[in-house]
């Protein structure tokens, strides 16, 4: 039974963000009218169209192979730099940025033979050729140029041309709070207040009891709350009811485990399958992983186990084995320093693994210093994948934290390489977890890209203090969640990326932004409802108790796959914001998806053979949005369901509801 009401659904619109900012029309939470719905081939097209809404990828994007950090940022340096880039923008061309280039009118993304930028630089006249010094570009820097702008002009994200004027400091800095006011008192406000007064901006209006228990429990343990779970915590009337759910959520070590499990299985490339379990090229962490999240491991431990490893976490410092012909760069020790710097520092090494970054300040040598830390032979640098006669010395990329001695044995530099590495003095460590965990709960960084930590944070503040809360609290992960989800910022209303840019494309927060959910958590929230979980996990886990089997714990199938969740052969930081045209069509009519649903209105009709398409209706928008229909949505639903209600209208109407803009967002 309905223990409470919402406004009409039809007045809440969630504009989806494409990746340059720009706002789609918004996509309203009605469903589709016409009874079977996915089996309507116009119907099945206007949803297709709908997902197709978010897609920011072309055909030509996704099958170019272009490489900015390589292919085209040395050539803009070395022959546009002197005259379009850092402090120069000569004929108000300024190379800086994507957004600049843009503004300039000089590349129509997708035209080559229609950008400005083409025709200057085969011009035969020399007052219009570019560049006007030294020789004209190559037939070769031409053609890569056209292939760069037909593929829509990829940049790297958080990348800039313009010189750097911010500098984080390695230690971590003291965060002195302004006052405390009634209302006011959580630390992370308080700093937030003093940015919405800064910079006149109004702070987010609370979210009501079921949203909040909604958006907690998806982010802190992956899961929907149950209508009696809602209905229980909207009848509490404590003035501490958030702050106990958020602890209960917490303490759910079984559901947190389960769910921590993707964001790392995702950041130390541990799966259950792929290339090289077969061959031995790779080895799994995953009973160690899962033990550690299940106990809330010290991150600083967590990290040392890692680095200078037992034998169940040693995989992840090992790499892939690749079979076949290697490049220099991709051999283990440098996918060491690679994965170590980019997990646990936020810093790119990729680049400055095959000659100086041309994108940052890391040098070639430094990544070969990383990876010489774990080679048990000599290593020879490389530069393009040519030897160059020079030897890699061990070192950290900070040796102003201490030195790693050469000399020592493979085991004693790992060691003394995780101690560098954790060190409460190393202020990097500290702020590029907690940076990731905003974002994971935020749906932005407070440094954006959460790869690139040399980015200046939009508060400097509020990340010193989250890092050195972090730090004073035993590097407890689940206390700096806690200290994000009970603050009054994250409880507040979603506010779409757009609306967070300034008019110089400055991020300014003044909310949470509204994240897709993760192919594991799409999928657990349907199995759930749907009664359709796998009967067993993958090899190697334990089934436990009588909860239902997490998506995080079984091999990935096509449709996972397809909603996100990679191989895992190389770290993933961040998943894909965007929906792509291939969701769309596994969501509209996938095979799988279609079975499940199938499968799902079996389970309910067996439970409930009385039901009737009310009933259904009301049962489903609880379990699965955390409130009932409107009217409207009531009688567009049971049409959808049809009467009497049979297998075939309820996996309709399964379908229909799985669909929603609503039911697919954490927001």
């Amino acid at each position: 039974m309905p223990c409470f009401s919402v406004p009409p659904v039809n007045s809440v619109v969630y504009p989806t963000a494409s990746l340059d900012g720009a706002t789609r029309p918004p996509v309203t939470s009605e469903p589709v009218a016409p009874a079977r719905a996915r089996k309507s081939l116009s119907v099945l097209a206007f949803f297709a169209l709908l997902l197709a809404s978010f897609c920011h990828t072309t055909s030509a994007q996704a099958e170019d192979k272009l490489d900015f950090a390589h292919d085209i940022a040395p050539l803009i340096k070395a022959r546009c730099g002197e005259c379009h880039t850092g402090g120069a923008s000569k004929g108000d061309l300024s190379l800086n940025t994507r957004q600049s280039l843009l503004a300039a009118g000089v590349a129509q993304p997708g035209r080559s033979a229609a950008s400005p930028l083409i025709e200057r630089v085969t011009s035969d006249d020399v007052d219009l050729r570019m560049p006007p010094k030294g020789p004209p570009l190559s037939k070769e820097e031409v053609a890569l140029l056209e292939k760069w702008i037909d593929a829509g002009l990829p940049w790297q994200e958080g990348f800039s041309f313009k010189h750097r004027t911010y500098k984080a400091p390695l230690a971590l800095q003291t965060v002195a709070l302004p006052p405390s006011r009634p209302g006011r008192e959580h630390p992370l406000d308080r700093l937030l207040w003093r940015h919405y007064a800064e910079y006149e901006l109004i702070p987010p209006q609370p979210i009501d009891d079921a949203a909040f228990l909604r958006r907690a429990s998806l982010d802190l343990i992956g899961l929907l709350p149950t209508p009696e779970q809602v209905c229980a915590f909207q009848r509490d009337t404590s003035q501490d009811k958030r702050r106990r759910a958020i602890q209960r959520l917490l303490d759910d070590k079984q559901a947190y485990a389960e769910h921590w499990l993707t964001f790392w299985n995702d950041l130390l490339r541990n799966d259950y399958a792929g290339t090289g379990f077969i061959d031995g090229g790779r080895r799994q962490i995953t009973t160690w992983l899962y033990a550690a999240l299940l106990e809330n491991k010290p991150y600083d431990q967590f990290v040392r186990e890692l680095i200078a490893p037992t034998p169940d976490s040693a995989g992840f410092i090992h790499g892939i084995k690749w079979r076949g012909r290697v490049n220099a760069s991709q051999v283990q020790e440098i996918q060491f320093a690679q994965n170590v710097g980019q997990v646990f520092l936020g810093i790119n090494l990729k680049c400055a693994s095959c000659h100086d970054s041309f994108i940052d300040d890391w040098k070639l040598v430094d990544s070969y210093g990383l990876a010489a830390v774990i080679s048990d032979r000599p290593l020879e640098i490389h530069r393009c994948d040519q030897p160059t006669g020079e030897m890699a010395q061990a070192k950290f990329v900070y040796p102003q934290l201490g030195a790693i001695d050469p000399n020592e044995s493979r085991d004693q530099r790992l060691a003394q390489c995780a101690q560098l590495l954790t060190s409460p003095k190393n202020g990097r460590f500290a702020r590029t977890i907690v940076n990731r965990l905003w974002h994971r709960l935020m749906g932005r960084g407070v440094v954006h890209p959460v790869d690139v930590m040399a980015n200046e944070p939009w508060s400097e503040d509020l990340l010193e203090y989250l890092a050195a809360d972090l730090v004073a609290h035993d590097y407890d992960l689940q206390r700096t969640l806690q200290l994000i989800a009970t603050s009054d910022a994250y409880q507040g209303r979603c506010v779409s990326l757009q609306d967070s840019l300034a008019t110089d494309g400055a991020f300014l927060f003044h909310g949470p932004i509204a994240r897709r959910m993760t192919a594991e958590q799409f999928l657990d929230a349907i199995w759930r409802i749907t009664a359709t979980a796998p009967a067993k996990p993958a090899a190697g886990f334990e089934k436990r108790g009588e909860a239902p089997v997490r998506a995080s714990l079984v091999v990935s199938d096509a449709l996972m796959r397809s909603l996100g969740r990679p191989n895992r052969e190389q770290v993933v930081t961040t998943r894909p914001d965007d929906l792509t045209t291939l969701q769309a069509l596994d969501l509209s009519n996938g095979p799988i998806l279609a079975a499940t649903l199938d499968r799902g209105a079996t389970n309910l009709l067996r439970e409930h053979p009385d039901w009737t398409a009310d009933e259904a209706v009301d049962h489903l928008y609880f379990a699965a949005l955390s409130r009932e229909p409107t009217d409207e949505e009531r009688r567009i639903a049971r049409e959808i369901a049809g009467a009497p209600l049979s297998r075939e209208g309820l996996a309709d109407l399964l379908w229909a509801v799985f669909m929603l803009p609503e039911f697919q967002l954490v927001h």
